[in-house]
C-alpha cells in the first residue's frame, strides 16, 4: 500500500505519497512534482460521466500515478491537508478533494438540497466511495463532529467533507427578505441526521495572516 503523509517545509504544506509498485489516484490539477519510475496514465470517462461533468463542472479526468518513487500533490499551501480513513461512502466540497487511495472511486455528486441556488439543476461536489485514504484541502484544521439524529447549521463554506447518510440543504436564514436584511445573514448550510461531518470553521494563522494582508491591499 502506498504511504501518505503530509510535509511542512518552511510553513507550507504539501501531500508526499511513495509509491512501492503501487497507485494512487488524484485530482487532475493535483500534482506538484514527482520523482522516481512512475506513469501517469488518466482514462477517458464514460460518455454519461463526460456529460455530467460538462454541466457540473467537476473534473472527471482524475489521473492515477504507479510505480516506484514519490508524488508530491499540492498546491503548497499554508492553510491544512488531512488524511481521511473512508468505510463506505462520502461527499467532499467541491475544490476540497487531493488525492486518494486506487481503491476509492470517485464521482460526481448532485446536491438537491441547493438546487434553488442554481437554477434548478443543483449545485455539484465530490463523491468518494469505498475503503481506503482520501486526502483533502481545508484553510484551517479539520475538526471531527459525530452526528447522531442531531442539526448543525453553518453560516460559510467550511464543511469540507460529510457522509454520505447526512443531509444537506441551503436554507435562506429567516422567512423572507426582510429577515435577511434585519438579521445580516443570507444563506446558510443546514446538515442534518446520522454520520461524519468534517468542518474547518477556522483558518490557522498564516491564512488568515494572508486574508488580512488580501483584504488592505484591495483587489488587484
Amino acid at each position: 500500500m502506498a504511504e501518505i503523509e503530509i510535509v511542512d517545509n518552511e510553513g507550507l504544506k504539501m501531500v508526499k505519497v511513495t509509491l512501492n509498485g503501487d497507485s494512487i489516484r488524484s485530482e487532475s490539477d493535483a500534482l506538484h512534482y514527482m520523482q522516481g519510475n512512475i506513469e501517469m496514465k488518466t482514462k477517458a470517462p464514460s460518455v454519461g460521466g463526460f456529460l455530467k461533468s460538462m454541466v457540473s463542472g467537476e473534473d472527471v479526468f482524475r489521473p492515477v500515478y504507479t510505480g516506484a518513487g514519490d508524488v508530491f500533490f499540492g498546491p503548497p499551501t499554508f492553510g491544512e491537508y488531512k488524511i481521511i480513513e473512508l468505510e463506505g461512502e462520502m461527499v467532499i466540497d467541491q475544490g476540497a478533494y487531493i488525492c486518494s487511495d486506487f481503491s476509492i472511486e470517485v464521482g460526481v455528486f448532485r446536491n438537491k438540497g441547493m438546487a434553488m441556488l442554481a437554477g434548478g439543476e443543483g449545485i455539484f461536489q465530490t463523491s468518494v466511495k469505498g475503503s481506503g485514504r482520501v486526502v483533502v484541502h481545508s484553510q484551517g484544521p479539520v475538526q471531527v463532529v459525530d452526528m447522531v439524529n442531531d442539526v448543525i447549521t453553518v453560516d460559510g463554506n467550511f464543511a469540507v467533507a460529510r457522509d454520505a447518510s447526512l443531509n444537506f440543504e441551503t436554507k435562506l436564514l429567516g422567512k423572507g427578505m426582510l429577515s435577511k436584511v434585519a438579521g445580516g445573514e443570507g444563506f446558510v448550510n443546514i446538515i442534518s441526521g446520522t454520520g461524519r461531518l468534517y468542518l474547518a470553521p477556522v483558518p490557522n494563522r498564516l491564512m488568515s495572516v494572508m486574508g488580512a494582508i488580501r483584504s488592505i491591499r484591495g483587489p488587484e
